[in-house]
């Protein structure tokens, strides 16, 4: 096969292209199959993208991004098949989707771990929230001939238009990246974590008190890992930069692992890759039940499920407290995430939708 992947990010950089479909890349040249990776952002506009200012040289990008996706319809006849990640462009109507799919005929695999037919502002993206034309996501779904969707939720919404919409979820590589386990029994202090972007920094909010609280009786760490820092009344409150060359490593820090959620459209239509990174690493997961969160984790077998400050506080007593129970639920959780959520358990899953 030959198969054209549209993608907004440059390679390695953003965790949905990464964990969605990039490290499968490798088993499909083992196949023998062909491939091309062509991004809307340069590595220039997106080293920018998300901090303060640079208006006129993200202007730029954006237009060089229209300027390549323009070039790129006169290879697009040469693939099979063309995999589409979120959107071709990230403003304005899905103009090269209707030229691929309608116009040079075309298969389309239209993929998508967000609901992002939500309009979902924050400060990094307000400016352009008004022309992000996020009704466009019906349409293609509609032109596609597959849609590869994260969980249930987002499936579910994608066969309204499309009753190819299959469930494709987020997966871990747990042999060539998430390949360690974490020693519950090391000596040290207790690590709580949290890890995401600038976008989900306020589910934090939800469990600050309960933190707040048990900080006065243990001596544990807050560790947020995030693109920026964390403003939090919080004095066990760390903030770590993410960096993917220590990503694993730094993550492995984790005694415990976070995931708030708040109960709102947008959040049912989260993958759980928070508590799959963690739960990859041998690290029990704390979980809202919101999303996909409830399918991943069963509560007192491989973490938490927990819906009430109460929950939070009694779940993260037990777990300071008895690093046996830490230790099992950390195995537990390895074992669900290999053989559900990892990308050897979930390569013919994949492969199918090249077919």
């Amino acid at each position: 096969m030959r198969i054209l992947f549209i993608v907004p990010y440059p390679a390695g950089k953003a965790p949905s292209q990464r964990f969605r479909f990039e490290q499968y890349l490798d088993r499909l040249t083992a196949e023998g199959h062909t491939w091309h990776l062509a991004p809307f952002i340069s590595d220039d506009t997106w080293a920018i993208l998300y901090k303060p200012g640079h208006a006129v040289q993200k202007a730029l990008g954006i237009l060089a991004g229209f300027l390549r996706r323009f070039v790129l319809l006169f290879s697009v006849p040469q693939y099979d098949y063309v995999f589409i990640h979120r959107e071709a462009s990230p403003i304005g109507p899905p103009i090269f989707e209707w030229l691929i799919a309608k116009v040079l005929g075309k298969k389309i695999i239209y993929d998508f771990d967000d609901a992002i037919w939500i309009p979902n502002t924050s400060e990094a993206n307000k400016i352009v929230a008004g022309v992000k034309w996020h009704h466009k996501v019906g349409s293609i779904c509609r032109w596609a001939y597959k849609v590869s969707c994260g969980n249930a939720y987002l499936r579910d919404y994608a066969r309204q238009f499309n009753p190819n919409a299959v469930v494709n979820p987020t997966t871990i590589d747990t042999v060539n990246l998430h390949n360690r386990v974490r020693d519950q029994q090391a000596p040290g202090r207790l690590v709580i974590g949290w890890t995401g972007t600038h976008s989900t920094l306020r589910y934090i909010g939800q469990v600050v008190p309960v933190l707040a609280k048990l900080e006065q009786e243990y001596d544990f760490e807050f560790r947020v890992i995030s693109n920026q820092p964390p403003e939090l009344p919080l004095r066990s409150l760390v903030f770590q930069p993410w960096r993917k060359d220590t990503e694993i490593a730094d993550l492995a820090g984790f005694h415990i692992g976070l995931m708030p959620l708040e109960d709102d459209p947008w959040a049912k239509g989260k993958c759980a890759f928070k508590a799959l990174q963690y739960m990859a690493l041998g690290i029990p997961a704390l979980v809202s039940p919101v999303g996909m969160n409830t399918e991943v984790v069963t509560d007192d077998v491989n973490g938490y499920v927990c819906t009430t400050p109460a929950d939070w506080e009694a779940s993260l007593r037990r777990l300071l407290d008895d690093n046996a129970l830490r230790t099992r639920l950390g195995r537990a959780a390895r074992q669900t995430v290999e053989g559900r959520y990892s990308v050897v358990s979930n390569w013919e899953n994949f492969r199918a939708l090249f077919s």
